[in-house]
């Protein structure tokens, strides 16, 4: 046994969004997706939707594996692992209900099974446990999306009462939010607000519409000191303020942190350039004299 201080570098982000249909879950994740990695080579989804993640085609070349029925965990836990021996760096399960409710999942198996009801969890839980394990050790980041079940509620809107559809709670195990380090939930105005996060970047937030940008600050987030030790070194690297800039542009998350530091580099090299102007000066007068 040995204590050790407590750092976080290249973590891996394992979250949720979750949210009624049409509220964006699908679109959201890969544009999350994007800003994790930079490179829409190394995204996967996981299709159980019939073929929907195509529909976002236009957003770049990233891969699909169409899942279909029966939803077993087995199965999931087959197409994750077919995604990491591609080498994929951001593995999107588009989306993780089935496994619960859909046809061939979890309480469809229950529902077919002779003998006591109890006894039979008893040989589901170790396979629905198999899939969250799976999620959680992957060596990618794994963004899941989780349906919601739905109602509508009456809204005002300029004086006058108008229904709105609003989730409820999310159609998977219960507590299976509770695995994640981030659960997004998406309402159907595509605005997303953190239920659980590990991360601190978006509990108590103003809710936000999840883009590229989400991605990369979550991707910081996962990087954390070594992230900044790499920018410290390249900081203490850059000989001119445009290399400065480039880096203040590169990391547009951590600008609070980064500028003040580019800002003493770019006094240091101003006072280097000044004393290299002085001295000829000084060498070209005694000459003269």
């Amino acid at each position: 046994m040995k204590l050790t201080t407590a750092q976080r570098n290249q973590a891996v982000i394992k979250m949720a969004l979750q949210g009624p249909s049409g509220s964006g879950k699908t679109y959201s994740s890969l544009l999350i997706a994007s800003g994790l990695c930079n490179d829409w080579t190394k995204v996967a989804i996981i299709d159980t939707e019939y073929h929907s993640a195509h529909l976002y085609s236009s957003l770049g070349t990233y891969n699909v594996l169409s899942l279909e029925e029966p939803f077993s965990p087995e199965r999931y836990i087959e197409a994750i692992e077919s995604c990491e021996s591609a080498g994929m760096k951001v593995i999107i399960i588009d989306s993780i209900s089935h496994e619960w409710e859909g046809s061939g999942g979890i309480l469809d198996i229950h529902g077919n099974m002779a003998g006591n009801s109890f006894a039979n969890w008893a040989k589901l839980t170790p396979r629905h446990n198999a899939f969250v394990q799976k999620i959680l050790q992957s060596p990618c980041h794994i963004i899941a999306t989780i349906r919601s079940k739905q109602d509508y509620v009456l809204t005002d809107r300029n004086g006058k009462m108008v229904p709105e559809k609003v989730g409820l709670k999310g159609v998977t195990r219960d507590g299976m939010d509770y695995e994640f380090s981030l659960v997004l939930d998406l309402d159907i105005k595509h605005m997303a607000t953190a239920s659980k996060d590990r991360t601190g970047l978006f509990m108590d937030k103003y809710p936000i519409v999840p883009s590229g940008l989400t991605g990369e600050r979550i991707w910081t987030w996962c990087m954390g000191d070594e992230l900044m030790e790499h920018i410290h070194s390249q900081i203490a690297g850059a000989n001119t303020i445009q290399e400065l800039r480039a880096i203040i542009i590169k990391y547009p998350t951590l600008r609070d942190r980064v500028e003040p530091l580019c800002i003493a580099r770019k006094i240091q090299i101003e006072r280097v350039v000044a004393e290299n102007v002085v001295e000829p000066l000084k060498t070209s007068d005694n000459g003269n004299n």
